[in-house]
């Protein structure tokens, strides 16, 4: 297989339309209204989907510069950081969200909604730093 930037593209194309979708919705709607359960679903299934691409675009990094085999989907984060793609502590701060997706994928547990609403808002700028640091590698291969 070969490095391909054109599938990383694409993939951060589907981040930065997903990342303005929960903008929207997040701008729309205040907390109370975000937990009513259409737009608390809207906003998981798209922190579901960012996740997702960001864990593709990682996992081809690991494959194709033939980096370290993480153990875990959160893995994938810290073995690019490490690889010097992103920021190590960016790194180790976002790969959080592989858990945060099981979470939402696989229901392992009751998701705390005030919890992951006050965190997204927090938090929301890390998915465009993701974009903009993976933009950032690119240029320099």
């Amino acid at each position: 297989m070969t490095f391909e930037k054109s599938f990383i593209i694409k993939k951060l194309e589907h981040i930065a339309k997903y990342t303005k979708e929960l903008e929207e919705l997040l701008n729309k709607f205040d907390d109370k209204e975000l937990k009513l359960s259409t737009n608390i679903h809207a906003a998981e299934r798209l922190v579901q989907l960012i996740t997702d691409a960001m864990i593709d675009i990682n996992q081809h990094f690991i494959r194709e510069k033939d980096l370290e085999v993480p153990d875990d989907l959160r893995g994938t984060f810290n073995i690019i950081g490490d690889g010097g793609i992103l920021p190590k502590e960016f790194a180790g701060r976002i790969s959080s969200l592989a858990g945060l997706r099981n979470i939402l994928v696989h229901q392992y547990e009751d998701l705390d909604k005030d919890l992951f609403i006050r965190n997204l808002r927090q938090n929301f700028s890390d998915f465009e730093q993701y974009q903009k640091y993976i933009y950032q590698y690119l240029e320099k291969i």
